[in-house]
């Protein structure tokens, strides 16, 4: 067996006890799993501070001097406190301990030499460490005290026994610093017992680490070896190395997850043709000359190119749609849609919500007017008859479109002849649902042939993220909004000036305008963010009373809350008062002013979605982002960023960098599909496009995985394949 595959449990120091904590806390369960649980930082070990030196501002030092005596206080009831007075020559300073008071007095001697490293502050106007880790002072070679006297002169030290720096022995001169929970603290794993398990590990690698990358890769982009990279990953000689080191993990984490990406489409692509819709025919003509209510931007007519390209092809299309809220996605998408019906095939478009999906119906349908198109409704609250009538529909091919949240997706819906499939806010979706959806097609056995996918966001996505997290996809950008449309001016505004805020909302209503004012709830079961909506409600109600005001929640039922946004969107009241659930599918033309109560609670990416509900009619609207004053520095980035720009991929971007990609919907994620150990998509751009270019050549050059040249990689690839990272929700 490979020694990285063993078992936790038998490196010593282990056991069946820390086996279950390190399982549990960390995922670790091999050698292989420990090794590659990097450090999150190191400190550089190689400079010896004198006492004389140390202030309480300083990081972390070391010293190098005996302990003169012991103190030693009562804190209560079997609790003490433990003062070791600790000198070198130039000084005296405090090592204490709250904790293990009687261990303490016996573990470490008077007048032996240590080496003590911790941070320093002050207490009574005197340097003390809390504790400190120590070590007993080695001694590398003979001759030390001769140098000794040359360090005594130079300090001007009173113990001329005390080693100099240069001959101190420590091991490693970069501590490396690990990431522990409070449960693993309490059991005695903490950082330094994590980096003696680790040492230990690196003590039974006697043979060099098989290589998992081919050398010609190696070579070009200048890479360290792995068996260098993974010992000076946890123990560098310095910083440069270090740095070398971290380049070289992080390149083969983002090299293979890219592999496995392109060589996933190259697959498809090569085994699975898409149908080929050739005609532009009626339904699609008399739509774009009789119905559609204004003229495409040029970047709407831009993306219909590229979509028409793909479904003529004869390839499968699967291609990414970004465009800000209010660019036209859902006009390009039922556009496609008509394309495949004019072809004799059916479409599907899938959203992650049911009042995203009714928005869908409404609008789609408006847009259809008399066209003898025939759309319908599939969502958990479509029961009894009418589902069975949709059903039916759906499978004897009467049904044209089909309008759904995730029921889409069940076994008891089949189509006749499904050809495009429409995905909307495709981050609630992986791959293993779309897949789903290409076998409800009904005619996909013919020639290996799959219906077409367009997926949709309105979360404006960094390119960097996109490479990995929709690299199978083919990206399109509606970066123009619709003419007539102006920009939103958004402010901050603290929660001390709410009555000159009440004043501006009272102005747009008296203009005839409309208002949100958004409270948040960041999960729906929270009964403190629902208290905190109520009592919004009846302070608002109190400070407008000649206005109607509606109030939507998640906990509401479908059919009150969907009467509550009807009021609204008629026009029958002029607040609507609500929790994130009108982040999207609310379309009020009319409404002009969103304000954000303790917008410190959201996300850049939530922030720019809410605002997107106004700004849609020809009017001038704004967005206030109320908060207190007491503000984090990150939250002030936020505010300020908002405030700057409307432009979503440069807010995507910051929100990327503050946040990491695990959290860029603004939904409580626990982070991507797979989990980077090293590498973050944020700060390491450049090494995601190397990595990419360099997948792409592979994949290029050895489509079928056969070459022998490559066979590491394909084997490596298979061997990732097989740990528990959910390889079928990327994308």
């Amino acid at each position: 067996m490979n020694i990285l595959e063993q078992d936790i449990m038998y490196l010593p120091g282990v056991g069946p006890h820390r086996k279950k904590m390190l399982s549990q806390e960390l995922g670790i369960e091999t050698f292989g799993d420990l090794l590659e649980y990097y450090p999150y930082k190191h400190v550089d070990r190689s400079k010896v501070y004198h006492v004389r030196e140390l202030t309480g501002d300083m990081p972390f030092v070391q010293v190098v001097g005996r302990i003169l005596s012991f103190d030693t206080y009562e804190m209560g009831p079997r609790k003490e406190r433990v003062v070791a007075h600790f000198s070198d020559g130039t000084g005296v300073m405090d090592l204490v301990w709250f904790t293990y008071g009687k261990s303490i007095v016996t573990k470490y001697k008077v007048g032996k030499v240590y080496v003590v490293f911790g941070k320093p502050t002050v207490f009574n106007n005197r340097i003390q460490v809390a504790h400190p880790e120590i070590e007993e002072w080695k001694v590398e070679g003979e001759g030390w005290k001769e140098e000794g006297e040359r360090w005594k002169e130079n300090t001007q030290a009173e113990d001329s026994s005390l080693p100099p720096p240069s001959t101190l022995h420590l091991s490693p001169t970069m501590r490396p610093f690990y990431n522990t929970t409070e449960k693993m603290k309490k059991a005695g794993l903490n950082s330094r017992a994590m980096e003696r398990l680790i040492k230990t590990l690196m003590e039974k690698l006697k043979e060099p680490l098989p290589e998992t990358i081919t050398p010609d890769i190696i070579a070009t982009r200048h890479l360290m070896g792995r068996d260098e990279a993974l010992r000076t990953i946890h123990y560098p000689k310095d910083a440069k190395s270090l740095e070398r080191a971290r380049v070289r993990l992080k390149f083969e984490e983002l090299f293979f997850v890219q592999l496995n990406i392109l060589r996933y489409t190259s697959d498809r692509r090569r085994k699975y043709g898409g149908y080929v819709f050739q005609r532009i025919g009626t339904v699609f003509n008399t739509f774009y000359t009789d119905c559609l209510p204004f003229e495409l931007t040029g970047a709407q007519k831009r993306v219909m190119h590229e979509i028409r390209a793909d479904l003529c092809s004869g390839m499968q299309m699967n291609r990414l749609l970004q465009g800000d809220v209010g660019s036209g996605k859902t006009l390009v998408a039922l556009m496609s849609m008509l394309i495949a019906i004019d072809n004799g095939f059916q479409a599907c478009i899938m959203a992650p919500t049911e009042i995203l999906a009714e928005q869908h119906l409404q609008t789609i349908r408006q847009f259809l007017d008399n066209l003898p198109v025939s759309v319908e409704l599939l969502t958990g609250i479509v029961k009894g008859k009418k589902r069975q009538e949709v059903l039916s529909g759906l499978a004897n091919g009467t049904v044209n479109i089909l309008v759904g949240t995730h029921a889409v997706i069940e076994d008891t819906v089949q189509f006749l002849r499904l050809g495009l499939v429409v995905i909307d806010e495709q981050h609630r979706f992986g791959v293993a649902q779309r897949a789903k959806l290409w076998e409800k097609g009904g005619l996909q056995t013919e020639g290996g042939r799959l219906p077409h996918v367009l997926v949709m966001t309105a979360t404006p996505i960094p390119r960097t993220l996109a490479m990995t997290l929709y690299g199978d996809l083919d990206v399109s950008v509606i970066d123009e909004l619709p003419p007539g449309r102006k920009p939103v001016r958004t402010t901050h505004a603290f929660d001390t000036r709410l009555p000159a805020l009440y004043n501006g909302i009272r102005q747009q209503i008296n203009e005839g305008r409309q208002v949100y004012i958004v409270f948040p709830l960041i999960e729906e079961s929270e009964k403190i963010d629902l208290k905190n909506l109520e009592a919004g409600f009846e302070m608002l109600s109190q400070a407008f009373p000649e206005y109607r005001l509606s109030k939507v929640h998640g906990r509401m039922k479908p059919s009150e809350k969907e009467e509550e946004m009807q009021r609204f969107v008629r026009g029958e009241t002029q607040i609507l008062v609500a929790t994130t659930v009108i982040e999207v599918g609310v379309n009020v033309p009319n409404a002009s002013v969103m304000v954000i109560m303790d917008a410190q609670r959201f996300g850049l990416s939530q922030l720019h979605q809410l605002r997107g509900r106004v700004g849609r009619g020809a009017d001038q609207s704004y967005c206030i982002l109320v908060t207190g004053y007491k503000l984090s520095e990150e939250t002030r980035k936020r505010i300020d960023i908002m405030c700057e720009t409307n432009d979503g991929f440069r807010i995507a971007e910051v929100d990327l960098k503050l946040r990491g990609p695990g959290d860029l919907e603004g939904t409580a994620q626990s982070g991507m599909a797979f989990d980077l150990k090293i590498a973050d998509i944020a700060r390491d751009g450049q090494l995601v496009q190397m990595a990419r270019d360099e997948a792409k050549r592979i994949v290029d050059q050895d489509p079928t995985c056969q070459s022998a040249q490559y066979q590491l990689l394909w084997n490596r690839l298979r061997q990732i394949r097989k740990s528990n990272i959910n390889w079928g929700a990327i994308s």
